[in-house]
């Protein structure tokens, strides 16, 4: 059928204070994915539990945001994209106010669980750009928008390190609340409301295409994150493994027979997004194993030999730059996607990023050294992340742009899921006993690079067979789009 969607892009002068609460929107959301990782090591003493339990404090919120991403997508596409972040908004407010009260294991699960519900406002972000804004200001700000979720993971780190060094650990989280409390409000007064097409206001929410999507990936993510401490051929590994393929092939089944699916799986198979989502997996696998292998680097003993001795603070100092890259070259890849289409700014990103790996395999041994090539690595970043939205809103329907870039967010979420498995995987096999620990050897810290190295470059092989849409394809004039009956 033929469907048309009308939106009313707002006025020049207003562009700039929407994008800025829009890209805050998403540094905010990203902040929970770093905001307990310089709590490691204190968390089994903080909740009175074991190391093992305690990593439930970072697995449960990459499982609800895993789940909470296409389902907020698509209720977005449903009901209006600016109520979704409104909505997605609250319970970041909640879960990080509990996690900020908690006393044991428990409630903080309960708090970092109800925080990754938010992770849905990034691709929901990114979604209304294209519909509220000029189309000569799209580009620049879907890359700006995109970038975020690594802007905010790169800068939480320092800002965590910072809190928790001097300051009592509950101050993150009431810090989180209070930003996302801020951000409420500034959607709500600064971000319009576009028109929800007609055709989408007459679909119904495919409660069992979530379901059965939740169920799936929480079994994946379950599997992956959980294989090296189960044990990768463990009883409960293989069990979620196998869970994961059988319920998902029984989903991809229902959401192709399905009236109104949760994910239009003939939009997702087709070759340009299909690629896109490939190499948004590798992607963020590149993009994740360097924050797993720098800041051990740095703060290893210099007596190692080849650790850099740097304090937890001083670690997040010099990691500062790389999000500092990534939200720099923004603007800059936006325009090379207007003139040269997004897939060679995709590609030029991976480039990017690979370059920025194997310096870091000969600048190790130097604190500047490897700021250089984080730096040069978080460029590449900012190239890949500005690119892949813009690619998906350039081959699927108007109607289908929340669905299909939360799809597309999701994608990039079990690409770190599956970089942390990995990386871990190769440091921890390649490691020797230091006063008592276990710690990577330097030719451990070398293979890892290298796999994110190789990792993308593969994005970038990826990449390359991508077939272009045109120069301006992120911001292309409105018209009908065919979507499958």
């Amino acid at each position: 059928m033929q469907e048309t969607l009308l939106n009313s892009p707002t006025s020049a002068g207003r562009t700039g204070p929407i994008v800025a609460v829009l890209a805050a929107a998403g540094i905010v959301a990203s902040l929970t994915q770093t905001l307990v990782v310089p709590l490691i090591a204190q968390l089994p003493a903080m909740l009175h539990t074991t190391a093992a339990d305690a990593s439930w404090v970072i697995t449960v919120t990459l499982l609800t945001g895993a789940v909470s991403t296409p389902v907020a997508g698509r209720l977005g596409d449903l009901y209006g994209k600016r109520p979704m972040l409104l909505v997605s908004m609250i319970p970041l407010v909640a879960g990080s106010a509990i996690a900020a009260m908690a006393s044991g294991l428990v409630v903080m699960v309960i708090g970092r669980g109800i925080q990754g519900l938010a992770m849905g406002m990034i691709p929901l972000g990114i979604s209304l750009i294209r519909d509220v804004l000029p189309p000569q200001k799209v580009g620049t700000a879907i890359a700006l928008m995109s970038s975020s979720m690594g802007i905010g993971g790169a800068l939480g780190l320092p800002i965590a390190a910072a809190v928790a060094q001097d300051l009592d650990w509950r101050w993150l989280f009431w810090g989180t609340a209070a930003a996302a409390a801020v951000e409420f409000v500034l959607i709500w007064r600064l971000i319009p409301a576009p028109p929800v097409s007609e055709a989408a206001t007459t679909r119904r929410f495919d409660f069992l295409g979530a379901v059965g999507l939740a169920a799936g990936l929480v079994a994946l993510l379950l599997a992956v994150s959980k294989g090296s401490e189960w044990g990768w051929a463990g009883g409960s590994t293989i069990a979620c493994f196998v869970a994961a393929v059988v319920i998902l092939v029984a989903w991809g089944m229902w959401e192709f027979r399905s009236p109104a699916p949760l994910v239009d799986l003939r939009v997702t198979i087709s070759r340009p997004v299909l690629l896109t989502n490939t190499a948004s997996i590798v992607v963020g696998f590149g993009m994740y194993a360097q924050s797993l292998i720098i800041p051990q680097i740095m703060q290893l003993p210099v007596a190692t030999g080849y650790g850099l001795g740097q304090t937890m603070l001083q670690m997040g100092l010099w990691m500062i730059p790389q999000g500092v890259a990534m939200m720099a070259v923004s603007p800059l890849g936006a325009k090379v996607s207007a003139r040269y289409t997004p897939k060679v700014t995709l590609t030029i990103g991976c480039l990017i990023m690979a370059a920025g790996y194997a310096g870091a395999t000969v600048l190790m041994g130097s604190t500047w050294g490897l700021v250089i090539a984080t730096a040069v690595s978080g460029a590449g970043v900012g190239f890949a992340y500005g690119a892949m939205p813009a690619l998906i809103m350039a081959n699927v329907p108007l109607s289908e742009t929340g669905s299909a870039n939360s799809v597309n967010s999701l994608m990039r979420s079990i690409g770190t899921s599956v970089s942390a498995a990995v990386i871990g995987a190769v440091l921890t096999g390649m490691s020797v006993q230091l006063g008592g620990h276990a710690i990577p050897t330097e030719n451990g810290f070398i293979a890892a690079l290298l796999i994110g190295c190789g990792a993308a470059l593969a994005a970038a092989g990826i990449a390359a067979t991508i077939r272009s849409t045109g120069a301006k394809s992120a911001e292309r004039p409105e018209r009908e789009l065919e979507t499958a009956a």
